[in-house]
């Protein structure tokens, strides 16, 4: 996935405000006649991230975070640990592969176990998550919670750092 360059840091600096204990950003100065100095900047993306606009272009609100609290843009993405999109206080922002990304995701639209990790089939529980894009099966259960306790035991081991249960757990 490429990213867009961002502004640079002196431009950021210039326009916006950030304060990392909030994640919230506030215009600076001016950059058209629908901005008031001192209005918080950006808007609610679709998907639940916020953007800002800034000379034409719309860049993901946690992208400038990173760069104006650390300096430089990110080298690839940038994950919400608690899995708020729009949680941009730097304290719930890291650095991060698409993968370890992926790991940190909740349960998907699609679940119908209630558990991350976990399916129905055949009328068991089966559990499993992909490691290094290679599907890891944990075997079937009776139930979806044991199915889910046996996901959590390994994504846990597995994926360390970045482990996500499906419940904002960490």
């Amino acid at each position: 996935m490429t990213t867009k360059k961002l502004p640079t840091l002196e431009r950021l600096n210039e326009i916006l405000d950030y304060n990392p204990e909030t994640g919230v950003f506030r215009w600076k100065k001016s950059t058209n006649r629908r901005i008031k100095v001192g209005a918080i900047a950006g808007a609610n993306h679709n998907e639940g991230y916020r953007k800002i606009q800034i000379d034409g272009a719309r860049y993901f609100s946690h992208r400038l975070a990173w760069k104006m609290h650390h300096g430089h843009d990110p080298k690839d993405q940038i994950d919400h640990i608690n899995g708020v999109k729009n949680d941009n206080r730097i304290q719930n922002l890291r650095e991060c592969t698409h993968a370890e990304n992926a790991r940190n995701r909740g349960k998907t639209k699609v679940n119908k176990s209630g558990y991350k990790g976990v399916y129905l089939h055949r009328g068991k529980y089966r559990a499993g998550f992909c490691l290094s894009g290679k599907k890891t099966d944990l075997g079937l259960y009776d139930t979806a919670e044991e199915a889910h306790e046996a996901y959590k035991k390994a994504a846990k081991e597995y994926h360390g750092y970045f482990y996500n249960g499906g419940r904002n757990e960490h």
